[in-house]
């Protein structure tokens, strides 16, 4: 229509102009098809172009254009279109598929742990607080070397792909993984380089297992209660504080749970006296006191008085082995059974000669 109304300058363009083509372009904002095609057009037929044709055109390219300005205003109708459209091209052009389409899970980011061979490792804490880590579970940790000054204060067993978790003299835990763990075939590291602990504070405690373990936790001054590693775990150089202790008291060993509603805790003192209860006695928390564990009483309570020296956790069927200096006991459940009471009572009296334990283990099945 533009050229219809506009002839007389178009046969002077192209009368005029050595190249034509890009000037009725810009004169006329046509597309190089227009123009090509009013260039092969003989000028004379140009000023007999039938308007009736050019607005059927133009109607035409209208209508098209509100379609499409349709379809881009609608997701689903664009949606729609381009199903539409795959299939016809599906019907026209596609064979039979040669592979099966399979819906797959979403793609999820790995744990580092599960890159890591789950290997048995024992890490070994020294009273200076150097740590290391030595590969399988038949360690003697007690008679690796240490540095001048140093010796051996307790070990934990596991895998490589769980995380070792340390506990202070304050009763805050730290959290890191096994496997990024020094060597024992050298000295070890301090626990210092990995974490900030409270002025004064020493690590008296470790333990090993997945996020979903259970615990005893419990002080010498006789107070404990459950938890599950994973409220101990954190990424806090600092740690977290999980367990409330007096000032005189120490932090025990943790004693793993395998099975709450059957399990018993032993308790020991250290003047001898030993009880067995049920582990359900004692309140699931993530961090706090607890639960008194033995009745002690108050004349023989105080910094030079009795305290709890060791705990551990059996099954029915079980057994301890108790150390007192050089010597040791195997008490059998047999044994176990006569010490067995309700939480927070005295327990029985061990046999004299045993009375200064010092440290309790649960016999591995």
């Amino acid at each position: 229509r533009v050229v219809f109304l506009n002839v007389d300058e178009v046969i002077r363009i192209v009368r005029s102009e050595d190249e034509p083509k890009p000037v009725l372009m810009q004169r006329f904002a046509l597309s190089e098809a227009q123009v090509d095609y009013i260039l092969e057009t003989r000028l004379r037929q140009l000023a007999r172009l039938e308007e009736m044709k050019l607005n059927a055109e133009r109607d035409q390219l209208e209508q098209e254009r509100a379609r499409i300005n349709v379809l881009l205003k609608s997701p689903a109708k664009l949606r729609g279109l381009i199903r539409d459209e795959l299939r016809s091209d599906a019907e026209q052009y596609g064979d039979v598929r040669r592979s099966p389409l399979i819906e797959r899970q979403a793609a999820q980011a790995l744990e580092q742990s599960a890159l890591i061979a789950a290997e048995p490792v024992t890490v070994v804490l020294s009273e200076k607080g150097w740590v290391r880590a030595a590969k399988g579970h038949d360690v003697d940790a007690a008679a690796l070397g240490y540095r001048e000054g140093d010796a051996y204060l307790a070990a934990a067993r596991g895998r490589s792909t769980q995380q070792a978790i340390f506990i202070d003299s304050t009763g805050r835990s730290y959290a890191t993984p096994a496997h990024t763990l020094p060597s024992a075939r050298g000295n070890g590291e301090p626990l210092t380089g990995r974490f900030t602990l409270p002025a004064g504070a020493q690590v008296q405690a470790l333990v090993l297992g997945d996020a979903q373990q259970r615990v005893v936790l419990a002080s010498s001054a006789g107070y404990g209660f459950v938890a599950m590693l994973e409220a101990l775990s954190g990424r806090n150089k600092a740690g977290k504080q999980v367990l409330n202790i007096d000032d005189a008291a120490r932090v025990l060993a943790p004693a793993p749970v395998q099975d709450s509603a059957r399990d018993r805790l032993v308790v020991v003192t250290s003047a001898g006296h030993l009880l067995m209860f049920s582990v359900t006695e004692l309140p699931e928390l993530e961090r706090g006191k607890g639960l008194k564990l033995v009745e002690i009483p108050k004349a023989k309570r105080g910094a030079e008085g009795e305290i709890v020296v060791g705990i551990a956790v059996v099954a029915e069927g079980g057994a301890v082995t108790l150390y007192a200096g050089q010597r040791k006991l195997g008490l059998k459940w047999s044994d176990l059974v006569a010490y067995g009471g309700a939480r927070a009572s005295r327990g029985g009296l061990l046999p004299r000669g045993l009375r200064g334990v010092d440290r309790i283990e649960a016999v591995a099945d």
